[in-house]
């Protein structure tokens, strides 16, 4: 269900709403409305006029800092370099611990899925944060096509590997490419997990992660793959790429929290690109409906 609140425009600008909906019309999606409700047609937090009264990142930063190391590790080369990445043909193979395995064309994409538009929060484990309005689907739509098996605990997203294309996969030799990450199958069909394939209205750029990508707010933005070529649901925990490398700074669960530090800074501030001061780090980035994810759990350990 989703409903539009009296803030909405303070949210989403009205500029920006209506190109939304042009991009929508052009790529032939039907939304619904700017906003998602939840389950019983609860608001999700997210809409909380107390969180997200701020504006969107201005559009001309989200598309020129980018950190995507298949590229580059300038944020600043990312855009230029990614403008050869080859967009179409493109498809997505979902297999793995599944009734129905499938290969979902790009093209076909608006026939399976109706696009919804949110605003979300994106929290960079370097300290830097941004707000961003996504056009995309749940992922827990297409899980519930491919029919998870019960033995299916995680899910593992690979990304494309195309180092003709991607110079950073040629120079960082090093990294264990594809770029993979991982969750819980819990995690994964919450309602708040994306599969973006637009951004600011537009579809998304190559920079961002185009044509789709994951969309993991309440987690460290390196959990939300880009590019994605393939989807697998697995019994054990998949080995994930930044976890791989550097396990004692990059967690598999990779979930905000002020309270617990990167190794070599602190987490319990951030920068809102675009503002001058720091502000506090919420927990889970301030999604508290998240929470009931990890309830048991040792917060430092699922971080």
């Amino acid at each position: 269900m989703i409903k539009k609140t009296d803030r909405d425009d303070e949210i989403t600008p009205k500029s920006l709403f209506l190109s939304r909906r042009q991009f929508l019309k052009t790529m032939g999606f039907t939304a619904a409305g700017a906003f998602l409700a939840a389950c019983a047609g609860q608001p999700l937090t997210f809409n909380d006029p107390n969180k997200f009264a701020d504006e969107p990142t201005p559009r001309d930063t989200a598309l020129n800092f980018n950190n995507y190391y298949e590229f580059s590790l300038s944020k600043a080369a990312v855009a230029k370099l990614a403008g050869e990445l080859t967009l179409s043909p493109w498809s997505l193979q979902v297999d793995g611990l599944v009734e129905k395995p499938a290969v979902i064309d790009m093209a076909a994409l608006p026939d399976a899925f109706s696009l919804e538009e949110r605003v979300y929060r994106m929290r960079c484990v370097e300290g830097w944060s941004m707000v961003l309005p996504w056009t995309g689907f749940p992922l827990r739509q297409l899980l519930d096509q491919v029919m998870p098996l019960p033995e299916a605990r995680y899910v593992l997203f690979q990304s494309v590997l195309r180092p003709e294309e991607m110079p950073g996969q040629l120079s960082l030799d090093d990294y264990p490419w594809p770029y993979t990450e991982g969750l819980r199958l819990d995690e994964a069909s919450h309602d708040l997990t994306l599969l973006a394939v637009g951004l600011y209205g537009d579809p998304l750029a190559p920079q961002n992660g185009a044509p789709i990508r994951l969309v993991v707010p309440w987690k460290y933005g390196f959990k939300s793959i880009k590019a994605l070529t393939r989807i697998s649901l697995v019994a054990d925990q998949p080995p994930t790429l930044w976890n791989s490398l550097a396990p004692q700074e990059y967690g598999f669960y990779a979930n905000v929290n002020p309270a617990v530090d990167h190794p070599r800074w602190t987490q319990a501030t951030e920068i809102r690109l675009g503002d001058s001061q720091r502000r506090p780090t919420l927990l889970y980035n301030g999604y508290d409906e998240v929470a009931d994810l990890y309830a048991g759990m040792d917060l430092s350990e699922n971080f």
